[in-house]
C-alpha cells in the first residue's frame, strides 16, 4: 500500500523505505532537508491519488534516475565515451560497462550486461549502444522486467519513456549524427518521468505476459 502525507519531514523521510513511491496530499509539503533525504534514498513522491493501488509499486520505471549503467559493443566505444563524459558532468553516477577494444563482440552479450543490472535494480537506468541500435533492444527485452527501446530522436524517446515505461535506452551508433544528437537523445530520455495511470496499468499487462510464456 502508497503511504500517504501531508507533510514529510526529515525525520519521516528517514522511516521511508529506500526506492519507494509515496503520496502527498494536496496543498501538503517537504520540508528541505526532508528533500534531501528523500533524493538521497531515491525516493519518489508524487500527488495523492495518482497511483492505482491495484498497480505493483515497482511496474514504472523510476522517475528520478540517479544511477545509470551504459554499455556498449565495439562500433560504439568513443559514443559511449561522450556520454559517459556528459552524465557524469551533470552528477549521474554512472557504472560504465565497456568495451573498451575494437575487437568484435557480440550485441547480445553486452545488452544483457546492463539489462540485467537494471532488472537486478543495481542501476535505475540502462542504455545500451551498439551499430544500429536494434540488435540491442532484441537482446535486452528478453531479461524478465526489462523495457527497451530503440530511440532514433528525441520525440521517440520521450514517448518511449512517458507512454511505455522504458528502462533501457538502446542507441546506433552509425544511424546518429554525432554524440551532440545522442546526448539530446539520453537527456531528454532520462528526464522523462511516467506519470499516467493509464499507462502504468498497461505496463502491467506486459508483466502478465512474462509471466504467461
Amino acid at each position: 500500500m502508497i503511504r500517504q502525507f501531508d507533510i514529510i519531514t526529515e525525520a519521516d523521510a528517514r522511516q521511508i523505505e529506500t526506492g519507494a513511491t509515496v503520496e502527498l496530499a494536496a496543498g501538503g509539503h517537504v520540508t528541505p532537508l526532508a528533500r534531501d533525504t528523500l533524493n538521497a534514498r531515491r525516493v519518489t513522491v508524487v500527488p495523492a491519488g495518482s497511483v492505482d493501488p491495484a498497480i505493483p509499486a515497482d511496474v514504472a520505471p523510476r522517475a528520478d534516475i540517479r544511477r545509470v549503467a551504459i554499455v556498449s559493443d565495439h562500433t560504439a566505444i568513443p559514443l559511449r565515451k561522450a556520454i559517459v563524459r556528459h552524465l557524469r558532468g551533470r552528477g549521474f553516477a554512472v557504472d560504465d560497462m565497456g568495451v573498451e577494444s575494437s575487437t568484435s563482440v557480440d550485441y547480445p552479450d553486452t545488452a544483457a550486461m546492463v539489462a540485467k543490472a537494471v532488472a537486478r535494480g543495481e542501476a535505475d537506468a540502462g542504455i545500451a549502444l551498439d551499430g544500429a541500435g536494434i540488435g540491442s533492444a532484441i537482446a535486452a527485452n528478453k531479461v524478465r522486467g526489462v523495457r527497451a527501446a530503440m530511440c532514433p530522436d528525441e520525440t521517440i524517446a520521450r514517448y518511449s519513456r512517458e507512454h511505455n515505461g522504458a528502462n533501457v535506452l538502446t542507441l546506433g551508433a552509425t544511424l546518429l549524427a554525432g554524440p551532440e544528437a545522442a546526448i539530446r537523445i539520453v537527456d531528454v530520455w532520462l528526464g522523462t518521468p511516467m506519470k499516467e495511470p493509464r499507462y502504468i496499468r498497461r505496463l502491467l499487462k506486459i508483466r502478465r505476459l512474462e509471466d504467461a510464456f
